[in-house]
């Protein structure tokens, strides 16, 4: 085959894969032009519940430190930690003998004042005697009386003595205040510990019920405030709904609470202000020092409803596919103001009456023509 044959056959085979392409994107466009059947509902209004989160610190109703009241050598340690205590039961010992050694001295001094007492009593008595019959003077008399008023005094002294050092001896027995969990030791067996020390030998909470504590900001604590009746704070408290507790891995505290605290001033450093919310704990799944996060319900009502379900998320915004007068499907983005089950509440961007694409729309481009299917009740 010469070159101007092989020429004129590459031409003709070139045109024909010319025609051919371009008989194709008419078949492509006849294609793309159908509509895409699709699911398709009308966007309502409705009642809707929510609930608003603040991170809260959690405490036992009662957190006492247990510190020593005397000086000593930490001589016994009778719970672990962890123990759950009695009122009165007692925790700690510390070493006694010194005390014990000041409580005899304190009695012996007791009774040599009583002694005394008794002696100069004695003279009192014996020298009005003879002041009758005129063996004394008045003014001896009177100086008998001055040296018995002391020696009662002196007794009076040592009796307290003698219950001071009762009441150091006793205090080298540690015992619980109140009932709780005994928490971590800060001192072992033979340490010195002292009512000065900077760290207590250990926290007793009582967790049986518990306080969480959540803060708000200024506007927020003003909108909180404007949604119950009421004259003052705790008038407002009273009428408050029951708030959840959401512990660290995300399940609910099986007791409701309330808020029944609100601190006296806002912080200047955080321009924020504490409430308290207080849960039963009879189980004592809390502890002091959980954390968690405090559910407020609210109540909303005709607001736009639109399924989670039905939107997409690009980045940080939120889309909704919507169908125009021609039916064609329009990605519209919206703003959310917040979640009601499996719904969002719809703040921008829909109104009520519109339609929108329930599903199947995961890759769905705009300008799409949508045959409408009836959406599942």
């Amino acid at each position: 085959m010469n070159q101007l044959s092989f020429l004129k056959s590459s031409g003709l085979l070139l045109s024909l894969f010319l025609i051919a392409g371009c008989s194709r994107p008419k078949g492509e466009e006849s294609y793309q032009s159908q509509p895409i059947v699709l699911p398709v509902d009308v966007v309502k209004s409705g009642d809707a519940h929510l609930h608003t989160e603040y991170t809260a610190s959690i405490e036992g109703i009662t957190n006492v430190e247990i510190r020593p009241q005397v000086s000593g050598y930490l001589k016994q340690i009778l719970i672990d930690e962890g123990d759950y205590v009695q009122a009165g039961q007692v925790l700690f010992r510390i070493e006694d003998g010194p005390f014990a050694e000041q409580l005899k001295n304190a009695e012996a001094s007791l009774m040599a004042t009583k002694a005394n007492l008794s002696n100069t009593l004695l003279d009192l008595d014996r020298k009005k005697e003879l002041l009758n019959s005129k063996m004394v003077s008045d003014l001896q008399v009177r100086e008998a009386e001055t040296v018995y008023a002391a020696s009662k005094a002196a007794v009076q002294q040592a009796q307290a003595a003698v219950e001071s050092a009762k009441i150091n001896f006793n205090f080298c027995a540690i015992k619980a205040p109140v009932n709780g969990y005994v928490g971590r030791f800060n001192y072992r067996l033979g340490s010195l510990i002292a009512p000065t020390n900077l760290e207590a030998l250990t926290l007793l909470s009582d967790v049986h019920h518990v306080y969480a504590y959540f803060s708000m900001g200024e506007n927020e604590f003003l909108d909180f405030q404007a949604q119950y009746p009421g004259a003052s704070i705790k008038e407002k408290l009273a009428g408050t709904p029951a708030v959840s507790l959401m512990v660290a891995n995300g399940t609910l505290h099986d007791k409701t609470g309330r808020i029944d605290a609100v601190e006296g001033q806002f912080s200047k450093s955080t321009g924020s202000i504490t409430l308290r919310a207080k849960f039963d704990n009879p189980n004592t799944t809390l502890r002091s020092g959980n954390t968690g996060k405090v559910l407020i319900p609210q109540q909303y009502s005709d607001v736009v409803l639109v399924p989670i379900s039905a939107t997409i998320a690009i980045q940080d915004k939120k889309y909704v596919f919507s169908l125009d007068q021609e039916s064609k499907a329009v990605q519209v983005p919206i703003e959310i103001s917040g979640k009601s089950g499996d719904q969002y509440i719809v703040s921008k961007g829909l109104s009520v009456g519109d339609r929108y694409i329930v599903a199947g729309f995961e890759r769905l481009q705009p300008g799409t023509p949508v045959s409408v299917e009836k959406a599942n009740q």
